[in-house]
Parts: structure tokens; sequence; C-alpha cells
């Protein structure tokens, strides 16, 4: 017998429920849960303001359109109609038959919803059952580039470089443990108390990251930076601003003349941005490969072999790290190898291969400017528990990194480079430094956007040897400083 087949049956045997009476005292049935079911009473003061919020602005309706008043119980009845539905032990079903399944069982409890409601009910579930729940209408808006969900109440978005607070809420904390568990565990990866931090990603590449308690106090936490279903090729930050026409050439030069670059920024400043638009210009002939904590890098060429670190195990086994996978990359035949963040140790194994024949390899470290990204790369080799002189250290930077792309976000929001420098060697026992293009700020708008402009500083990088001996052109008045400047 089929599940519709079965539906309709048992629809046919249950008897009328009275409708004054309270969901949880309907006759039962063979659809029934086989234990109890813990069915959430109305919230009461504080809370209750916060379902009729959540009521009235549903997450799965474009919130400037919201209108009327939806019943109080709606949350109530919806949660009641997914658990019974989660008993009927539905296995990837197709859109049609969920649809008409979540039908008859608003029907079956006789609810007291309009036309209206009840489609509003239909697509909540749907989005409850196949998608992420109350965010799925956050993650089909384009204009969100980040979604911060801090408790069940208090979900943030981010636009244009602006924070706001959403309308979207959820029903409570298990409510949003539930949606963290289903993107996490498709990945092989847990939260719970004895692990109560984890990284993932959505199936589009998004990253994420969750946090519960007891280390959250006000709640699960969860924050998703959301990656365009497009990416964003070089002339889109050209338009917006990030750089000029004359630094994507010479930074297109610089990956085809196989130059080892790292790109430098703060949190949220667009690295990974930058990163993906700069592994754009490998040849499509080449290998490929890249290291992260969470796949980010969004490849186009054909040869590209990704790896993921992993978690140890419920028994505090089997985890892979960064450095692990770096190791391993150098027995896999790799034309360049990229990295998506050095953050400890893994810094003196990319070093080494950097030196060792795998030119042209691209990473990403938070810093504040290019003299601090070099700063911390020299911690993070030091993190190994080698006890390697300084300058030595140094010695293996200056010759192995040739360029830094430093990447910053501003006052207004946007994301710009604001330097490219090279490094030219050593000095004593000090890295040199040349900036070859800069972004100089020259104050705010009206409106508050940062006005300024990109131009390059007329040094003529050593690097253009590289160019030469591989037969890449090259542009001089990239680096002339006489031109007019680019206006952001």
């Amino acid at each position: 017998m089929s599940l519709m087949e079965r539906l309709d049956r048992e629809k046919n045997k249950r008897q009328q429920p009275n409708p004054n009476m309270p969901l949880e005292k309907v006759p039962a049935t063979g659809l029934e849960l086989h234990s109890p079911v813990s069915v959430p009473q109305p919230h009461r003061g504080k809370e209750s303001l916060l379902f009729q919020r959540s009521a009235r602005m549903s997450p799965t309706a474009n919130p400037s359109s919201a209108k009327g008043r939806i019943p109080d119980n709606f949350q109530t009845w919806k949660m009641r109609l997914h658990e019974r539905f989660v008993n009927l032990a539905f296995d990837q079903p197709n859109s049609t038959d969920l649809e008409q399944t979540i039908q008859l069982l608003i029907q079956q409890e006789d609810l007291p919803l309009s036309r209206a409601e009840r489609e509003l009910m239909v697509q909540e579930l749907k989005s409850e059952i196949e998608g992420y729940g109350p965010l799925d209408v956050l993650l089909r808006d384009n204009t969100v580039s980040e979604i911060m969900v801090n408790g069940p109440y208090k979900v943030y978005v981010e636009r244009s470089g602006r924070v706001e607070l959403t309308p979207v809420v959820f029903a409570n904390e298990a409510h949003v443990m539930r949606i963290i568990e289903k993107i996490v565990s498709p990945l092989g990866r847990r939260i719970d108390e004895s692990s109560p931090m984890v990284d993932a990603r959505l199936p589009d590449g998004s990253r994420v990251n969750a946090i519960i308690p007891p280390l959250a106090i006000t709640g699960p936490t969860l924050t998703i930076r959301k990656f365009s279903r497009d990416p964003l090729q070089a002339n889109d930050l050209v338009r917006f601003g990030t750089l000029t026409e004359e630094m994507v050439e010479f930074l297109q030069g610089c990956v085809q003349a196989r130059l080892n670059i790292l790109v430098s920024g703060g949190t949220g400043a667009g690295k990974t941005t930058t990163l993906n638009v700069v592994s754009s210009f490998i040849p499509t002939y080449e290998r490929v490969i890249t290291v992260e904590d969470a796949a980010e890098v969004q490849l186009h060429q054909d040869h590209v072999v990704t790896l993921e670190t992993r978690p140890p195990n419920i028994e505090n086994k089997g985890a892979v790290t960064i450095r692990d996978l770096v190791r391993n990359t150098l027995r896999m035949r790799p034309d360049r190898i990229i990295v998506g963040e050095v953050r400890g140790a893994e810094a003196l194994d990319m070093l080494q291969a950097m030196n060792t024949g795998h030119d042209g390899s691209l990473t990403t470290v938070h810093a504040n400017s290019p003299r601090d990204a070099l700063r911390r790369i020299e911690v993070m080799v030091l993190m190994t528990g080698m006890e390697l002189p300084l300058r030595a250290i140094r010695e293996q930077i200056s010759s192995a990194i040739h360029l830094v792309v430093q990447q910053a976000r501003l006052k207004d929001g946007t994301r710009k480079i604001v330097q490219i420098s090279e490094l030219v060697g050593m000095e004593g026992d000090n890295i040199v430094l040349q900036d070859l293009f800069v972004f100089e700020e020259q104050g705010l708008s009206d409106d508050g956007a940062v006005l300024g402009h990109h131009h390059p500083t007329g040094v003529v990088p050593r690097a253009l040897d590289l160019f030469k001996a591989r037969g890449i052109p090259v542009k001089y008045e990239w680096f002339q400083t006489g031109a007019d400047p680019w206006q952001s």
C-alpha cells in the first residue's frame, strides 16, 4: 500500500475531532507517534511577543509584504505536524507527494486555518523538511552576504556591508539545534556538549560555523558566510572598486609567471573572494590541489583536487589537520598548491613547499598589514616547536613569498585591496618590503561612503624578471604615477 493510500485510508477511519478540543487530545490514529509527543504550549510574556512577531512575519514570505495576523498557535501546530510527518519516515520525497501529504495531515487535524494560512503552513513545513527552515528565505536572498543566528529569537544579516536585525525567528533552541544538525550531519561531523563547536559548509559552498551551549550562553549560535551562486570575476571587483584594471593585469601576470602570493586581511575583508579571483588566472592544464578546513575555494579549472580537514571522532581520534594534508599534497604531483588559510604549524610546510619547486602557490592569512602578515607567519613557524633561528625563518619567508596582497574592509562596509607589496629579500635581519600599489583614503562623502583612489607608487617590481623569463607581457604603464588616479 502506498503512503498516499495509507493516509486516505486513515483519514476515512478517523473520527471527526471536536474543533474546540486541544490538539494534543485529538483521538489517536495509526499515524500517531509511537511515543508521547511533548507539544509546546503557547509562550507567555516576552517569549509570547516574540512568537507573535514570528507569526506576523513568516520566514518563508517577503518581510515587506507580510500582512494580517497569524493564529497564536500557528508555530505549535506547525511543530506538531512536522513531528507527525517525520514519523511517517519519508525518505527523500519529491515535492508533489510532499505537498499532498502535508495537505492531508492538515485536513486530518482539522486545523482552523484560512486558505492563505494553510498555504503558508504548507510552505513552512516544506522548508522545514526539504530545506533549512526559517533560514531558507535568507539563503535565497541574493542581497544577503552573511547570516548570524544569535539564539532562537535574534537573526541578523549583512547587506552591502551593513549588519541589520531581521524579523526571522526560530520556535525555540531545539529548533535551532535541529537546523544545525541538518547542516553538519551530511558532512560526517557532529555537534553536542562534548564537541560544542563545528565548522561546516552548505551544498553551495557557503561557510558555516556553529557553537552551542554550554559555550554559547545566549543559545545555539550559527554563522553562515554565503557565496554567490555565480562567483565574482575580476571585472566584478573592478566595477565594485576593489581594485583597478592595471592591478588585475599585474596580478594575472604574477599568477602566470608562477609567483607565490599571500593574500592578507582581517575577518570579513574578502580574502577568499580575492583568492578565488586570483586563482581563476591559473591555466586550465595545470593540476591544482586545494587544502582547507571547510571547502570554500571555487575553481573552474578541470584538473582540481579538493582536500578538507577532518575533526576527531567521539573517541578523540582520527583527526586530520591542514598540516597533514599539506604534507600529503607534496606526494600528489601538484602544479599549484592553494591553502585556504594558514593558522598554525602548517605555515612551515607551506614555506618549504614554495621553496622546493612548487611555485605559483597561493594562501591567505589573517593580518592587518603586509608587515603584520609576515610577522604572523614567523610566529606560526615557531608554533611547530622546532628551535629555528629567527633569521633562518625570515630567510625562508623572503625566498618563498613573492607578493602580499592586503585586503581591508573600510568604514562604509566596502572591501578594497589597499596594498600590493613585493618582498625583495633581506637587509640585515629584516625582510624588505616595497609597495607597488596602494589605496589612499580621502575622507567620507555626505552619505558616509569612503572617498579615495588606487594608485601605483612608481616602483617597478623586481618580479618583472620572472615575467620576461616566462614570456609574460609587461606594461610599464602599470607602475607609472603620472596617469590620472582611478576614482572610487
